[in-house]
């Protein structure tokens, strides 16, 4: 059904404009009474619940940064199926992010490039946001919250802008995410750097106090930077990792290069960032506690990539991308079907 909708309608639509007509379906399951009917329709069918960062996620699968933007759709998503909602991601200052269009589909090759530019209303009412929810007594996923720096702050000043978001977020977020990888805020990922990227992740661990603190990579990286971040997390006292963003790769797709190219710059996500994304988990697995949190994501469609990446090391897996080709249900689908494989396997 949903892909028959999504090719004869949604489609129909530009994909900012699809991704708001979701969003106000999303925000409505809870508001029109249906969220406990969908909860139940949604879950895993088993105890599919993984204990990290101090915390208890009722299955390793949750939807990455990037979706819900502001902190809008959490008590909806949840109901669908994810385990975490990490929104985001965040600035300490308001902006409206990069001219329109800033996202494009990729349909043959079930991907998504993006230019957003961080547009969100401010660390400030987010922060509100979650603590009125919170107060409200429902029943809510886990809440990790991205932050990222603020277009206005020079990367000079990056530091302090991260401070003022994570003083104002990390006391109504479960775990924050220090975001230096998207390709999408001019030097960003320059913040990537060791030099540059051991004060902030110091100055932000103690901001968080006791918030848990991960830290977001590029799968862009090389192999040997990738292990030397990994032991920066670990020496800095992080929580955990999160691998990987989006790509500026554009290497093997099978959408045509003239029309990939008349999209502009931007991160790719989807299937095509799979093998790098898994390749990477276990780079940073390897290099890394067993008892640290290393959230895979990039490229996850199935039941069997999930339980693939949890397989590698993952403690938690994230998807977006899939989201939008695979319809409402896809938590569902990856829960059912991961059930279905550990019970499988115990028979």
């Amino acid at each position: 059904m949903y892909p028959f909708l999504f090719k004869t309608v949604l489609t129909r639509f530009s994909p900012e404009q699809a991704h708001h007509l979701a969003a106000t379906a999303i925000r409505a399951i809870p508001r029109v009474g249906l969220g406990r009917a969908a909860r139940k329709f949604t879950a895993g069918g088993a105890d599919l619940s993984v204990h990290t960062l101090g915390i208890t996620f009722p299955t390793p699968f949750g939807i990455a940064a990037g979706f819900d933007k502001d902190a809008t759709m959490i008590e909806g998503l949840g109901v669908l199926g994810f385990g975490h909602i990490e929104v985001g991601t965040i600035t300490a200052h308001a902006q409206p992010g990069n001219p329109q269009p800033r996202l494009y589909r990729l349909p043959a090759d079930r991907a998504l490039i993006n230019r957003m530019g961080f547009n969100n209303h401010g660390a400030a009412e987010a922060a509100e946001r979650i603590r009125a929810l919170r107060a409200s007594g429902k029943s809510l996923p886990v809440v990790g919250i991205n932050i990222g720096k603020s277009r206005v702050v020079d990367v000079d000043n990056a530091v302090e802008d991260y401070l003022e978001s994570a003083r104002l977020l990390a006391p109504v977020a479960d775990y924050l995410v220090i975001n230096v990888s998207s390709p999408n805020t001019p030097g960003l990922r320059g913040l990537q750097e060791l030099d540059r990227l051991e004060p902030l992740l110091t100055a932000v661990k103690a901001a968080a106090g006791r918030t848990p603190l991960l830290l977001k990579i590029a799968p862009d990286l090389e192999d040997d930077q990738v292990a030397k971040i990994a032991e920066l997390v670990v020496s800095t006292g992080l929580d955990g990792i999160i691998a990987t963003n989006t790509t500026i790769s554009r290497d093997g797709l099978d959408t045509p290069a003239d029309k990939v190219a008349g999209m502009g710059a931007g991160g790719l996500s989807g299937a095509p960032l799979k093998a790098r994304s898994l390749e990477v988990l276990r780079l940073i697995r390897a290099a890394v506690p067993a008892e640290l949190c290393v959230i895979s994501a990039g490229g996850v469609e199935t039941a069997e990539e999930l339980n693939e990446r949890l397989e590698a090391g993952a403690t938690l897996v994230q998807g977006y991308s899939a989201f939008i080709y695979r319809g409402p249900l896809w938590g569902r689908e990856l829960n059912r079907g991961l059930a279905e494989i550990r019970a499988a396997r115990r028979v």
